[in-house]
């Protein structure tokens, strides 16, 4: 891929994985009533953002109704909700809201990605799915290497998702891999890496994570990245 313009097209076309595919589809037809008169994505969900971001946040997957529904990674749903407000208070969204393609959000010096591009059944991808996904994970830190300094990475998934990907990649992640852990933060040479809880409604509802906690973690990744 010589442009993230292609890699997202390709992205978008993707349909190696039987199980993701048929769920994405069935999802779109049975509908939560909430969006019943919406028109679902049903397809892959594309990295979004920047294209020479200096700082990546490394997801998950898409939910079944959100970014499966907008088309747009962590939009449409409360982790999404969450997320943007911290991004927006951070200074890297133009606004505290993602509601879907179109809606004028932009992001600075950041881009959205996740190494499981469809949604998964109860949010859990099998690992052969999660590495069926790596290469287009692989594909998207490539063409964001020239730029990227910084990463934050969502929950434990992403991160072990990650470090593979980054070591395969060139940067020196050692041995063994650093366990994931909220606050974490290490040097892989030009790359600073940083740990963060998911935002997802489980973990705000028990007070595992906190907006501040949240907030600070990526204050810190943006200065790292020397967004301010």
């Amino acid at each position: 891929m010589r442009s993230l313009a292609e890699l997202d097209a390709a992205v978008v076309g993707c349909r190696a994985c039987p199980r993701l595919v048929a769920w994405r589809e069935e999802v779109a037809v049975t509908k939560r009533a909430a969006y019943a008169n919406d028109d679902y994505w049903a397809k892959p969900v594309p990295g979004f953002g920047a294209e020479d971001a200096r700082l990546a946040v490394v997801g998950l997957a898409p939910s079944a109704h959100g970014g499966n529904r907008t088309g747009r990674m962590f939009t449409g749903d409360p982790s999404g909700d969450f997320l943007f407000r911290v991004l927006h208070e951070v200074g890297l969204a133009s606004q505290p809201t993602s509601t879907g393609i179109g809606d004028g959000l932009e992001l600075r010096g950041t881009r959205l990605v996740s190494p499981v591009r469809c949604a998964p059944p109860e949010n859990k991808p099998t690992p052969l799915e999660r590495d069926t996904c790596r290469h287009w994970l692989a594909d998207e830190l490539r063409l964001l290497a020239p730029t990227l300094r910084a990463v934050v990475v969502l929950g434990a998934f992403g991160w072990q998702a990650l470090l593979p990907v980054l070591a395969d990649a060139g940067w020196p992640v050692p041995a063994p891999r650093p366990a994931f852990a909220h606050g974490a933060d290490i040097a892989l040479g030009d790359l600073r890496l940083f740990g963060c809880y998911h935002v997802s409604p489980r973990n705000v509802q028990t007070g595992r994570v906190t907006h501040a906690m949240v907030s600070d973690v990526f204050a810190a990744a943006a200065s790292a990245a020397n967004l301010f």
